[in-house]
C-alpha cells in the first residue's frame, strides 16, 4: 500500500493525525468494563440483578455522587474467552457500561462487582 502520510487534506496532512493514540471508544463517552463474579456459578437471575443495579440511579437520582450512584447503560456483556454463558456454571461475566459519574459496585445477590477497565476520552 502506498504511503499517504504526506497527502495534504485541507490545511493539514494525513500524517499529522496518523497513529495518534488516545483512550476512547469511538467518541461515545466514558465506558467501563465491570466484572461480576460468583463462586458456584452465576444464574440468569444474578445477571438481571446486576443489570438492574448498574442501570438504576441511587439516592436522589439527579446524577450527583453525593446522593448515590449514577445510572449507566449496559452496552454489552460476555465471558473472558467468548464462551457461551451457562447458568450455574459460568463464574465470571464482564459488562461494558457507558455513563458518567459513579456506578454502584456494591455486591448484589451474592455477586461481587469490580471495575476492571476505564475508557475515558482524552482529546
Amino acid at each position: 500500500m502506498a504511503d499517504v502520510t504526506g497527502v495534504v487534506i485541507g490545511a493539514t496532512t494525513v500524517g499529522a493525525n496518523f497513529e495518534k493514540f488516545f483512550n476512547a471508544q469511538s467518541d461515545v463517552g466514558t465506558e467501563r468494563i465491570v466484572s461480576a463474579t460468583k463462586g458456584g456459578g452465576l444464574t440468569h437471575a444474578d445477571l438481571k440483578a446486576v443489570i438492574n443495579q448498574l442501570t438504576l440511579a441511587g439516592g436522589a437520582g439527579d446524577g450527583s455522587d453525593t446522593n448515590g450512584p449514577d445510572a449507566f447503560t449496559v452496552n454489552a456483556m460476555g465471558t473472558a474467552a467468548g464462551a457461551a454463558f451457562s447458568t450455574g456454571v459460568t463464574t465470571v461475566v464482564f459488562f461494558k457500561v457507558q455513563g458518567d459519574g459513579t456506578p454502584n459496585l456494591g455486591a448484589v445477590s451474592g455477586v461481587t462487582l469490580a471495575l476492571v477497565a476505564l475508557f475515558k476520552p482524552t482529546y
